[in-house]
């Protein structure tokens, strides 16, 4: 019996060891990835759009209703009449001085640019605007 337990003891001990160089390739390149992505994702503006088929109360067709209205090329009107964009605040704040209200009807275009209809929120807001609303279905002219 001491001969078979002389034979195991003269084998070399081999320890078992993980590589780990794949391993370390995987995380680097993930590592890169995220690098890549991360800016990207920073830059990014979530809308949650009105669908069609949602009711909203359209405003009273009376004439003290303020309607902002953006067009699919990003023309700017105000109840129909053309603004240029430079002098929209100017005359949004001569509206407003004189309502009591100071609510804003905003409608845009399906093809409007998002960056000129956040713009002429913005602009909006600088102008005098308290209430903003926005319009899901067309306004009756």
């Amino acid at each position: 019996m001491s001969i078979g337990s002389a034979s195991r003891s003269k084998r070399p001990q081999v320890s078992p060891q993980m590589n780990v160089t794949p391993l370390v390739d995987i995380v680097l390149v993930l590592l890169i990835i995220f690098m890549v992505i991360t800016p990207l994702l920073s830059k990014q503006m979530w809308l949650q759009l009105p669908k069609q088929d949602d009711k909203a109360d359209v405003p009273p067709s009376d004439n003290k209703s303020v309607v902002l209205t953006v067009a699919a090329t990003g023309a700017l009107s105000i109840n129909g009449a053309e603004v240029p964009k430079q002098e929209l605040r100017d005359r949004l704040e001569r509206i407003m001085a004189a309502r009591s209200d100071k609510v804003l009807y905003f409608d845009a275009a399906d093809g409007a640019p998002y960056a000129s209809t956040v713009e002429a929120m913005d602009i909006a807001k600088q102008g005098g605007v308290k209430t903003l609303a926005v319009l899901t279905t067309k306004v009756a002219q």
